[in-house]
């Protein structure tokens, strides 16, 4: 959808991205013209340029192209243009992607009207916009919700921001998808039940139902899952950096108290390499003594170098915390399954209400 019809300015990126990826053809489909103006209007276009665009392939399959070799990439709109065009096709296309497939108008529709799981052979959407223009509800055999799927780091929180409060989130995955093509860090994500249990690191492998492979954005067949029948409808989740190549390594941290408090407890947690600092706070409930979450770290696990940690006093005027607390840290780089374990530093840590107190990590890289 473009309000003042000007050509996106992301179409050259996504294209050479692409191309520099893989030996492929790239139809870039113009439709600038039927998608600006009023929103309704937009939706009204969407079956006609879908009909368009499936007589086009129609010729192509008929020249000798492969229906299972086509692969149509949809952002907003253009996700529920691509999902008609596979419709109108059996569901026998090889490959639609989704780029925050958009949600006004299409959220409660029937599955026949919106992008949906039977319109290609394998179907995958990333959603990052989903309180605003994106749509909530999953549309793919697997849709990926960046950073739970709204409110991305690195775009603006304020109106006063203008134009890019409104768009940035929605256009992330956009940029999310180039980044992938462009560059070999690997951006994997995580089946869950929901972002707060992947934060909380309740979801630290791809056994189910994946079978061990977790999928990860690009173009690599079924997004690296090797299963003929493919669940539909899988919910996983990554996060990112605030920018540009936004791909980051998740590690569960955790700390285990020596003795239970009455009191939740906080712990600032940072993995220090020569070139980045990123942080994660653990909180331990009261009357437990294992806290846990993942932390987001912009380099391999193999290139930290330190771990810091601080520990919160939660001082109220009529109580005061206890000045330290003893416990141990551990630390290990997901997906946690049978051939990888927690790495935890081999004594109990004192840590001083407040204070920055750092240990080497015994971490290298092969």
């Amino acid at each position: 959808y473009r309000a003042l019809g000007t050509k996106p300015s992301w179409i050259e990126g996504l294209v050479h991205a692409i191309l520099h990826t893989s030996q492929v053809n790239v139809i870039a489909v113009d439709w600038v013209y039927g998608s600006t103006g009023a929103y309704p209007s937009a939706v009204e276009n969407v079956t006609q340029l879908a009909l368009s665009i499936s007589q086009f392939i129609s010729k192509l399959l008929a020249l000798g192209v492969s229906g299972t070799s086509i692969h149509i990439i949809g952002v907003s709109l253009g996700a529920h243009v691509g999902g008609l065009v596979g419709h109108f096709h059996g569901g026998q296309l090889g490959r639609i992607t989704g780029l925050d497939p958009a949600g006004p108008k299409y959220t409660r529709v029937s599955p026949e009207e919106r992008l949906d799981p039977g319109d290609a052979l394998f179907v995958e959407a990333i959603h990052t916009d989903a309180d605003n223009f994106g749509i909530r509800i999953p549309v793919g055999h697997i849709d990926y919700y960046i950073n739970g799927g709204k409110d991305q780091p690195g775009c603006p929180r304020f109106i006063s921001a203008g134009y890019k409060y409104l768009i940035c989130d929605h256009m992330r995955a956009v940029h999310l998808y180039v980044s992938a093509l462009k560059h070999s860090c690997p951006m994997v994500a995580f089946p869950c039940a929901s972002h707060q249990d992947f934060l909380n690191g309740r979801c630290l492998d791809c056994v189910d139902p994946f079978l061990f492979s977790c999928p990860r954005i690009g173009l690599l067949q079924q997004a690296g899952i090797y299963m003929r029948n493919l669940p539909k409808e899988v919910k996983v989740y990554l996060m990112t950096s605030p920018s540009a190549p936004f791909c980051v390594h998740h590690s569960l941290v955790e700390f285990h108290l020596q003795k239970k408090r009455n009191i939740v407890t906080s712990i600032e947690i940072t993995f220090c390499s020569n070139s980045t600092k990123d942080t994660a706070k653990i909180t331990i409930p009261k009357h437990h003594v294992i806290g846990k979450r993942l932390l987001a770290h912009r380099v391999p696990f193999c290139q930290i170098n330190s771990v810091t940690l601080k520990y919160l006093p939660k001082n109220q005027f009529w109580r005061k915390d206890e000045s330290s607390i003893v416990g141990k840290f551990c630390a290990a780089l997901l997906p946690l399954d049978s051939n990888r374990t927690m790495s935890c530093l081999p004594w109990n840590l004192t840590l001083p209400g407040n204070t920055d107190i750092s240990y080497k990590l015994p971490t290298a890289c092969a």
